[in-house]
C-alpha cells in the first residue's frame, strides 16, 4: 500500500515545473484536477484524503470520477478530457518511479477520451471584410502595406 501523497507532491512540485517546464497555469490546472480527484475518491472510500493510497486509484474509481465530472458537476466533454489528460500524465510519470504500479498505469493510460464536436470556423461576410479593408489610410505607405496584407489574408482564406 503506497502512499499517494509522496508521488503526487513530487509530480506537482518538481516534475511539472522543473522537468517538464510546464507553465504556472498548467501546473495549477493539474493541481486542481487532483484536488477534485482526491476529494472524490476519499469520499467514495469514506476516508480522509491523506489516507488515500495509490492502490485505491485504479481504473474504476477514475472512470467513475470522470463520469461524475460530466453528470454531477456539469462539465463538458472537453473539460473531462483535460482532466483525464492530467491523470494520465501523472500515471505516465508514475510508471518510471514505481515499478509495482506498471499494470495500473497501463490500464489508466488506456482510458479513452470522449469524442467532442469540432467547432465550426467562423468567417467574415463580404461587407465585414470591406470594412476591414477600408480601415488603413491608403494615403500613406504603411496604410497601403496594411491594406495589401489584409487583402492577401482575405484572398488566401
Amino acid at each position: 500500500m503506497t502512499n499517494l501523497a509522496q508521488f503526487l507532491s513530487a509530480f506537482l512540485r518538481e516534475y511539472l515545473p522543473l522537468e517538464r517546464r510546464a507553465s504556472l497555469h498548467t501546473s495549477e490546472t493539474y493541481a486542481y484536477t487532483f484536488q477534485l480527484l482526491v476529494n472524490y475518491a476519499a469520499k467514495q472510500f469514506s476516508i480522509s484524503p491523506s489516507q488515500l493510497t495509490l492502490d485505491q486509484l485504479n481504473v474504476d474509481p477514475i472512470v467513475d470520477f470522470l463520469n461524475f465530472l460530466e453528470t454531477e458537476r456539469g462539465n463538458t466533454a472537453r473539460t473531462r478530457n483535460a482532466r483525464c489528460a492530467a491523470i494520465k500524465a501523472f500515471f505516465k510519470y508514475l510508471e518510471y518511479r514505481n515499478v509495482a504500479a506498471l499494470e495500473q498505469c497501463r490500464q489508466i493510460s488506456a482510458i479513452p477520451v470522449k469524442k467532442t464536436d469540432d467547432r465550426l470556423v467562423n468567417f467574415l461576410t463580404t461587407g465585414e471584410m470591406q470594412v476591414l479593408l477600408d480601415m488603413p489610410d491608403i494615403h500613406t505607405s504603411t496604410g497601403i502595406r496594411d491594406r495589401a496584407m489584409i487583402y492577401l489574408c482575405f484572398a488566401a482564406g
